[in-house]
């Protein structure tokens, strides 16, 4: 205020005032101009000096900006203006004044060859802002750097050198008239006029050139000295004149407008030097924007949105609503003529300026259409102010009243208000209550409104005054809960007009009738709530209301509120509420501010010393003693000498030297938690994975995984050091860096560091760092993880606007900037206990992209685990659970004393007031439990019990450990000073040695005292000197204070010994979910099972039932208090923790131990009674547990003074663990927490009405958002985090400075979500970064097994069994000489190992062999078959899992033609097997419709094209691929791009009717052959048998339309592939030629593709000749093996060359589920044909776990009951008619499985007993491993094995046919007693055959020995006769 107009400035004044006023009366034609005296002297008195706002000297600011700049936003000077970026908006106000034209300025030409360039002076030089901030600019003494502003320009500022007297103060005032100024850039100096310096820096006007409205800011250099721009110049009063004393100008946030960080501009948090309060922040963005969200943090809205006079305009009032603020004052301009459009400064008004513009009405509903910044011009006009409008405040309001009124904004306008506008708050809280949107008829629906339009303003007004009504003492009016109650008014409404048939307007309320029902209904609230009624304007009502809160007296009772009302015949009813409520309007008006700008404000109050009538309030104890001086005077008593450490009660005192050199003697049984996963971790991890996998196989082709081969990190956390070491420790402990491959064992730990960046300034380089290493490695997969994402959210552009905290935006820079989302190889997780913000409508997260923790629905599901979590949730059921000492605890006497405090000092933050005051009652507690004990009275019991604990708990054993408390001080100056207050008490009182008291500053690390490192290494028995606690984990044990301070606590984890939470300080201030919750995380852990059930209810329980519980305390259930258990009669005394009895203090003195209670109990001392665990340390449940209680009597009040003995605030039904040897159990057990919460808080949380979720779930789930609409249904209780995240996305919309602003697209559906993030939510410390590190692991471990394949590694079997033929071809022949070939003899013997438990096949070696009988009976489990895990090739074939760039077309996965490109065919031919014609289906793709032939119409199939044998192309294989395939739609390996090298091929797919539609989607490119439906439950040999069949008939038909073309019928390629859906690779083998005989045989293999395989066989000479060729099965021997013949004439499967043509007579057998295989090549050797086994080429089988040829579960046809004995495969057959239970397989099933497993009943002579086979006509089946199976064919001129002279052991006829007669049967001869089983479709067959092959004859039947398979008729069972050879 400096010398505030002394001398010759007066008259200058005056001038100016005249100039102003004749200068406004010339061009304002609407406004009549004020009088020039009036301007002059009706100012109010100008308040005497403050210190503080004397000017500085201008150096002196600028070392301070300069300073400013450089910390890193640590100090937060906080007056934060919200300077909105006026300059923007008022290069207009000339141009654009809709009243009046400006006056034309014609501006001098410049002189002749002098440059014009805008930005350059006339003599050429640059003056731009950005090319001169690196230059060193000399200027002269006096002369100060400052930005001109070109309208030409806008982006760049001009640097001048302006003289700094013809510039203002900081409070606008003092500039010398006129102008000095020199030019920068030439040099050229002593431009007297402001005009003539524009005209050389070329600023080119158009209207005339003001210093005022051109010369914007200060420059100041930045610690690198970089020039920058600074503070705006504070031109003429432009901020505001202090109303009164105390008001203390700048302080914006508890006066009129809190300085908001407006959306779009800016806010300087400058020194109080230059920037004095906050201008209007009217944001232009805002008041466009109808519909205005959220609000919290936005304050006066005077320019509220209203109908015109005489408008029946519906729309309810306040555009503007609750963002748009304005605060105390604006800068008045020159001219007045009220705001020019664009401009948010108001003009000047009668006293402090206040903005005399109103937005025009509109007419359109308020509706959420965010109107361009372009349209603003239509909607603000300046406009005449009709009197009685107007409200002047009343002086000195707040001084005479205490209290600062909060006006909430209600529906219609607003009037202005004139005057000490300083001492009142404008609040849009409830406005957007009252502007009912319109919604869609979905959203209606699902309210259950019919239309939005239901309250009439009548209506609204008496829901708002019953609201009021209802409200308690110390509640606030919440928006959320008024919207409920609106919502619910409409839904009666509804109802009633659905029942009564009317419409809604019968049922308003008239407006006459109003007056008096709301004068009614506010009778009820005991004089809490007035109505005032005014006729003509809300400002009358509001006016006389100030009026008598000014005059009133100090004894009278205020109203908390008064509702004005107008009752307006011309504009309808209008209203507004009036707060005046002590706590309420003070709760109002600082639940307004954000946290950031709370914390500036009360930064603010400490640094100009408003504190001091605080402070020395508190100098004094509650007994008036000078508290400095006893402290010294108990420091004199006391001596040299200390309280003991450990081991000694308080009372003992040591010397100093002795304390430091104490050690504890016993090791304590810390539970220093190693790192470990558990369960829940696990299943999370998991969960990410298969998340990742999802995105993988979306199809969306934005993230490949077969492409990646490693794994790589990057954890970014908030700034916080303590969570960057704990996130390091993590990282170490876990082993998660030698487990990826990134680094070794020995430098892992060093290394830890890079990958963990805390988000500072430092960020940027190490973030570039990474991301060239993203870059560079394109087969890694890179996961940032962003731990805490919820903490900074703000837009990197809205931080660089708002010069806010350097921190801001940084991780919106990271994670959203341009190189993360287009990184194909980064997969980005952000991590986060309060995700709210990052779901909203503008989420970049998929919410399919979101990970939730798995939720615990019962106990039960933890049994496995011996902890559970204890979170937000389960704090709030414990509130029922009726125990003594609750864990959710209130202050009250506490808060009584607050609010005392807070009427003393009004303008101070309440947060200031509760921090002197807890730093008070901890001081006093600690003096009164050591020295002083008559401060205990003074002492809030709940303090003292805390600090009784925490000093006496040392005391108790010999080892010192104790508890931690935490202290939670948002500001880091009020824990700067409670940390220096509470160490001097502590250590004056002898204590130092006793506990640690810390300060939790994220921005610093850890400093323990040394004596307390000590303590700490020798608990953990650490060695090395260097070791010091670098995580709060790291104190366990150690007996502290930690006062934690920060914005936001930031996710650290604390240890087991934190026992104590005090959130006092928590109060209205965190009215937003995340803020509250994020607050309560702190105490959220794991705690022991016993802990949560372990409660006993103190209540009725006499002295004898108490030993009684507790030795039944563990299986008695009664006495179990489950979470969920109501209320117990107790707590409606207790468990509010509202009584003070129960909040005793355990004390150890003597004298109060022998107060011992009388037996007999009263019901309130048990009540109250909890055991002292001072007392009885080593308590556990099974001794008894002696009740110690005050003797209360009934004088519960007398329970605050010294007679508090035994009653310990201790939760001790909890039993917090008394330390001692004998008790180690008890230590283990984890216990909750205890929160100590404000009242405003503890409200919120324990809000349990009607068992919904805690309230705080009903709030604002962050600052950074906004609710989409007032009308919105309830979050429910039962909502899991899924539905809640639904919830937020549909309801909640990012704010302008959120990072996910810029996330809309034009239409809704547009929004882009970040295809490769992932979101995990859990509740806070309930594991999440032991399961991310987790999952970074399994993701690892999957990629490598992506990139391996298990492949079957077995030897041969019965290598034995065969004859070396001496007939072998040079082992390098690359081709089988058809000549030598057919000479060899077939080998008989199955050597497949998957065959090693089916019969062997007869032949003459096998005779020989010895078979042991010893060997065990085959088990009914299979062997695990062996498998070796190979590294996939390039060669291999895929399942649907692998997606590449290369085989993206092959595989064809475009959504958009997914089954409509595709084309079903039928196609049907005449099988003579099944003696009917056969019709198949082909679904073919257009892509691959050239390799079929239609007919001429196009529409019929006709055939499959076949090649010529004489074809010689390279790039094709000539032969069709089959591939039947079951039950692997997704696993099956039928991608054959990269095996056939992507060169043309046919490939199709056989699969059965009922599963060709999962086929379909997942092979949508692939040719399918659609069995018919008879065959879906068919086995494998009907595959095979209709995929030959249907080939010989094409075959055929390709003969006849080539032998049109003139090509011979022998010509066309005659050979089909059939082949396994689990082929995965293919190698070559070589063998080397040996030197020696005495070298080692061996070969080498390399890996080939099919293509090269299938092209060299198919290039075999005279290839037709042969029937079957095939390559032989992989192990991993082979090329250690010597070597073998190149060719083997043998069985051959799973990958074949099929020659249909010669194979036309030998059939697959249709029936078979088991070895159609070996059945089909023993028939076609049989009938001479040739087949080829290829030895130098090897097939990889992959095990695949998941379908193919698995068994049936067999089951009974009709269900009985589930529980049914497993049937074992004796009962798959019964005989004939009888009761047996039926069961539902197919026969054919059942009897190949009855036969494999009857060996011992239907061929006992051939068991073990190779020399005597079985005989088995025309059929292979399996009969058991004990029995071998002579395979005899009957057909004419058919190759056998030779039989003389063997005897059979049995006989088998399976389906024989005609050509097997009696004759034939007569050759062979049998053992006596030999068996026989002959199998016919049905009885009547059974019988021919037995009449026609003559058996009776030779074998004897009994009726007995007929059976049948287990169907039903309708099945067609399968029948057989055994019998004997006789």
């Amino acid at each position: 205020m400096g010398n505030s107009y002394a001398g010759q400035l007066k008259s200058a004044r005056f001038e100016e005032a005249l100039h102003n006023s004749i200068e406004a009366s010339l061009r304002c034609s609407s406004v009549v101009p004020r009088p020039i005296f009036s301007q002059l002297y009706l100012d109010p008195d100008q308040p005497p000096f403050l210190p503080e706002d004397v000017k500085p000297k201008v150096e002196d600011l600028d070392k301070e900006l300069v300073h400013r700049y450089s910390q890193n936003g640590n100090l937060d000077f906080s007056t934060n203006q919200t300077v909105n970026e006026m300059e923007d908006e008022e290069e207009d106000e000339d141009m654009s004044d809709s009243s009046s034209p400006p006056i034309p300025y014609s501006q001098k030409p410049a002189p002749e060859g002098s440059c014009t360039t805008d930005g350059f002076c006339q003599a050429g030089k640059d003056l731009r802002l950005v090319s001169l901030c690196m230059e060193q600019i000399d200027i002269p003494a006096g002369f100060l750097l400052v930005g001109a502003k070109s309208p030409n320009l806008p982006e760049h500022i001009l640097v001048c050198a302006v003289d700094k007297r013809f510039l203002p103060d900081d409070h606008g005032k003092n500039a010398l008239l006129g102008f000095s100024g020199n030019c920068i850039g030439c040099g050229e100096r002593g431009f007297r006029y402001f005009t003539e310096f524009s005209n050389h820096i070329n600023l080119k006007l158009t209207t005339q050139p003001k210093k005022q409205k051109h010369l914007k800011y200060y420059l100041v250099r930045s610690s690198q000295g970089v020039l920058s721009k600074g503070p705006l110049i504070c031109w003429k009063e432009c901020r505001s004149r202090q109303s009164s004393a105390a008001s203390l100008s700048a302080k914006p946030n508890s006066s009129v407008s809190p300085s908001t960080t407006p959306e779009g501009g800016s806010a300087n948090g400058y020194k109080s030097g230059f920037t004095q309060t906050a201008p209007l922040s009217l944001r232009a963005t805002d008041v466009a924007n109808g519909n205005a969200n959220g609000g919290r943090n936005n304050v006066l809205s005077s320019t509220a949105s209203r109908p015109m006079p005489h408008s029946t305009s519906p729309s309810p009032g306040c555009a503007a609503g609750d963002q748009a603020s304005m605060s105390s004052s604006g800068p008045p301009k020159k001219r007045h003529r009220g705001w020019s459009p664009g401009s948010p400064v108001p003009p000047p008004g009668l006293a402090v300026p206040v903005p005399t513009v109103r937005p025009l009405a509109r007419t359109e509903p308020l509706l959420s259409v965010p109107v361009p910044q372009s349209m603003l011009t239509g909607i603000l006009q300046p406009q005449p102010i009709p009197a009685g409008e107007t409200v002047i405040v009343p002086e000195n309001l707040l001084n005479n009243s205490g209290v600062r009124p909060v006006i909430l904004i209600g529906y219609g306008t607003l009037p202005y208000f004139y005057g000490n506008v300083g001492d009142i708050v404008v609040s849009p809280l409830l406005v957007n209550c009252y502007k009912i949107p319109q919604l869609e008829n979905k959203d209606l629906d699902l309210l259950g409104l019919t239309s939005s339009q239901l309250l009439s303003v009548e209506n609204m007004i008496l829901l708002t005054i019953q609201y009021l009504v209802q409200l308690g003492p110390d509640q606030i009016p919440l928006r959320e809960e008024f919207e409920q109650i609106m919502l619910k008014a409409m839904q009666e409404f509804t109802l009633r007009e659905r029942s009564l048939q009317m419409s809604a307007q019968c049922i308003s309320v008239s407006p006459g009738q109003l007056p008096w029902l709301a004068r009614l209904i506010a009778s009820v609230s005991r004089d809490l709530v007035h109505v005032v009624v005014t006729q003509n304007s809300l400002a009358e009502g509001i006016s006389e209301t100030l009026r008598s809160l000014n005059e009133m007296k100090h004894q009278q009772k205020l109203p908390d509120y008064v509702v004005a009302i107008c009752a307006s015949k011309i504009r309808g009813n209008e209203f507004c509420v009036v707060v005046l409520g002590q706590y309420q309007s003070r709760a109002l008006a600082e639940s307004m501010l954000t946290t950031s700008e709370f914390l500036k404000e009360i930064s603010y109050e400490l640094i100009t010393g408003k504190v001091s009538f605080l402070a020395s309030h508190f100098k004094n104890t509650s007994l008036g003693d000078d508290l400095d001086k006893l402290l010294e005077k108990m420091l004199q008593q006391r001596g040299e000498s200390v309280i003991i450490p450990f081991n000694g009660d308080v009372s003992e005192c040591v010397s100093s030297q002795e304390a430091i050199a104490m050690v504890s003697t016993q090791e304590p049984d810390l539970d220093v938690d190693t790192f470990q996963i558990y369960q829940p971790q696990l299943t999370v991890a998991r969960k990410l994975l298969s998340q990742v996998c999802a995105i993988a196989d979306s199809g969306n082709q934005s993230l490949d995984l077969g492409h990646f081969s490693k794994v790589d990190f990057i954890v970014i956390v908030p700034r916080s050091e303590v969570l960057v070491q704990q996130t390091l420790q993590r990282i170490r402990q876990s082993g998660v860096l030698v487990d990826l491959g990134l680094e070794d064992n020995g430098t892992a730990y060093q290394r830890a560091e890079k990958y963990v960046v805390r988000l500072d300034n430092e960020i940027q380089t190490k973030f570039e760092v990474f991301m060239r290493r993203v870059k560079q490695n394109p087969y890694t997969l890179f996961v940032l993880v962003h731990d805490n994402a919820h903490v900074d959210l703000t837009s990197a552009i809205s931080s660089s606007l708002s010069h806010g905290e350097p921190s801001h935006g940084l991780a919106d820079r990271v994670i959203n900037c341009r190189e993360v989302l287009e990184a194909f190889n980064l997969l980005v997780l952000q991590v986060s206990s309060f995700p709210y913000a990052l779901q909203t409508q503008q989420s970049r997260i998929s919410s399919s992209n979101e990970v939730h923790w798995i939720q615990f629905d019962t106990v039960d599901d933890a049994a496995s685990e011996d902890k559970l979590y204890f979170g937000l949730n389960e704090y709030s059921k414990s509130l029922q659970w009726g125990v003594t000492s609750p864990l959710l605890r209130c202050d009250e006497t506490f808060e009584k004393m607050v609010n005392t405090l807070l009427e003393r000092y009004p303008r101070l933050h309440s947060m200031v007031i509760r921090c002197y005051l807890l730093i008070q009652q901890y001081s006093q507690a600690l003096m009164a439990l050591t020295t002083m004990a008559s401060l205990r009275d003074h002492s809030t019991p709940e303090t003292l019990s805390i600090m009784d604990d925490l000093i006496t708990s040392p005391g108790k054993d010999k080892n010192g450990c104790g508890h931690m408390l935490v202290i939670r001080v948002p500001s880091v100056q009020l824990a700067m000073l409670a940390k220096e207050r509470l160490q001097e008490v502590r250590d004056k009182l002898g204590l130092q040695y006793r506990f640690e008291i810390l300060l939790g500053n994220p921005a610093s690390e850890l400093t323990v005292a040394k004596h307390f490192v000590t303590r700490l290494k020798t608990w953990r028995g650490y060695e090395q000197d260097d070791w010091i606690p670098r995580t709060y984990q790291d104190l366990e044990g150690l007996p502290c204070i930690v006062i934690l301070t920060g914005k936001d606590p930031l996710g650290e984890t604390f240890p087991r010994s934190l026992k104590y939470c005090d959130l006092r300080l928590i109060d209205s201030s965190y009215l937003t979910r995340t803020a509250l919750e994020q607050e309560i995380g702190l105490a959220c852990c794991y705690v022991s099972k016993e802990a949560i059930r372990g409660p006993i209810v103190a209540l009725d329980l006499s002295e004898k039932e108490h030993e009684k519980a507790n030795g039944s305390e563990n299986d008695s259930d009664e006495l179990l208090i489950d979470l969920d258990r109501p209320q117990s009669n107790s707590s409606a005394v207790t468990g509010t923790s509202g009584s003070l009895a129960d909040n005793g203090v355990s004390s150890s003195s003597a004298a109060d131990k022998s107060q011992k209670q009388a037996p007999s109990l009263n019901f309130q001392t048990v009540a109250h009674s909890s055991v002292d665990e001072g007392t009885y340390p080593s308590f556990t449940a099974g001794e008894t547990m002696k009740q110690e209680c005050d003797s209360l009597g009934n004088q519960m009040a007398s329970s605050t003074t010294s007679k508090l003995s035994s009653l310990s605030s201790v939760s001790q039904t909890f039993r917090w663990p008394a330390h001692s040897a004998k008790d180690s159990k008890a230590l283990h057990a984890a216990l909750p927490r205890i929160i100590i919460l404000s009242k405003a808080a503890y409200c919120l949380l324990s809000s349990q009405k009607s068992g919904n979720l805690p309230s705080s779930s009903s709030l604002l789930p962050h600052a950074d958002v906004s609710w989409l609409s007032s009308l919105r249904p309830l979050l429910h209780k039962d909502m899991n985090s899924e539905e809640q995240s639904l919830y937020y996305r549909q309801w909640t919309t990012a704010r302008q400075h959120h990072a996910d602003f810029s996330n809309q697209g034009e239409a809704s559906g547009s929004r882009s979500f970040h295809p490769r993030r992932l979101l995990l939510t859990g509740p806070p410390q309930v594991g999440k970064t032991g399961s991310y590190l987790q999952f970074l692991r399994i993701l690892f471990r999957m990629l490598i097994r992506l990139l391996e394949v298990d492949v079957y590694d077995e030897e041969e079997i019965n290598a034995n069994h065969t004859e070396n033929s001496e007939i072998t071809q040079s082992s390098n022949d690359h081709w089988p000489d058809i000549e030598i070939f057919s000479k060899m003899p077939f080998d008989l013997s199955v050597h497949d190992p998957k065959y090693r438990t089916i019969s062997p096949v007869y032949t003459e070696q096998l005779s020989r062999v010895k078979q042991e009988t010893s060997k065990e009976t085959k088990s009914e489990e299979p062997k695990k078959r062996e498998t070796v895990s190979m590294m996939l090739t390039k060669y291999a074939a895929y399942n649907t899992f692998h997606h590449c760039e290369q085989c993206h077309q092959y595989m064809d996965i475009n959504p958009a033609a997914q089954i409509s490109d595709s084309t079903l065919h039928a196609f049907t031919f005449s099988s003579s097997m099944l003696g009917e014609e056969v019709q198949l289906h082909f679904i073919i793709p257009k892509s691959k419709e050239n390799h079929f032939v239609f007919s001429k119409q196009g529409k019929h199939l006709e055939s499959m094209r076949l090649p010529l044998v004489s074809d010689k192309n390279l790039n094709a294989v000539k032969s069709p691929i089959f591939t039947p395939s079951s039950g692997r739609h997704e696993h099956g390996l039928l991608n054959l791009y990269h095996a056939m090298e992507g060169i043309s091929h046919l490939h199709l797919l056989v699969v059965k009717e009922y599963e060709m539609p999962l086929y379909r989607k997942y092979w949508p490119n692939h040719i399918m052959l659609v069995l018919p439906g008879m065959f879906n439950n068919a086995g494998v040999g009907a595959a095979r048998f209709l995929i030959k069949e249907l080939s010989y008939h094409n075959l055929e038909l390709e003969r006849n339309r080539l032998e049109e073309l003139g090509v011979k019928r022998q010509c066309v390629w005659p050979f089909i592939v059939v082949m396994d859906d689990a082929c995965v690779l293919w190698n070559m083998h070589s063998v080397h030629e040996q030197s020696s005989q005495s070298l080692e045989p061996g070969g080498s293999s390399k890996n080939v593709s099919l293509k090269s395989v299938l092209q060299h066989i198919e290039a075999t000479p005279k290839i037709v000749h042969y029937a079957i060729l095939g390559v032989q099965k992989w192990n991993s021997r082979l090329n250690a093996r010597k070597a073998k013949a190149p060719f083997s004439r043998c069985h051959v499967r799973d990958f074949i060359l099929l020659n249909i043509d010669l194979t036309q007579n030998v059939q697959y057998d249709l029936n078979r589920y088991f070895c159609e295989d070996v059945d089909f090549n023993l028939r076609t050797n049989s009938s001479g044909l040739l087949i080829c086994r290829f030895n130098n080429f090897s097939v990889m089988k992959k095990h695949i776990q998941v379908g193919g040829q698995k068994d049936f579960v067999v089951k009974p046809k009709i269900m009985v009951s589930d529980s049914l004995a497993p049937i074992m495969p004796l009962q798959y057959v019964c005989a004939p008619d009888s009761e047996h239970t039926l069961l539902a397989a197919p026969s054919q099933f059942l009897l190949e499985k009855f036969l494999q497993h009857a060996t011992y009943k239907l061929f006992p002579k051939a068991i073990h007993n190779f020399k005597n086979p079985v005989l088995a006509i025309d059929c292979y089946l399996n009969i058991g491993l004990e029995v071998a199976i002579c395979y005899i064919s009957s057909r004419p001129h058919s190759v056998n094995v030779n039989c003389e002279g063997v005897f059979f052991s049995g006989l088998l006829l399976y389906l024989c046919d005609s050509f097997v007669g009696a004759d034939l049967l007569k050759r062979f001869r049998f053992l006596k007693g030999a068996t026989l089983c002959v199998i016919c479709q049905d009885r009547s067959s059974l019988r021919q055959t037995i009449v026609r092959l003559e058996l009776e004859d030779e074998w004897q039947f009994r009726l007995r020995d007929e059976f049948q398979t287990a169907n039903s008729s309708d099945d067609k069972p399968l029948y057989f006769l055994t019998g004997r050879h006789i």
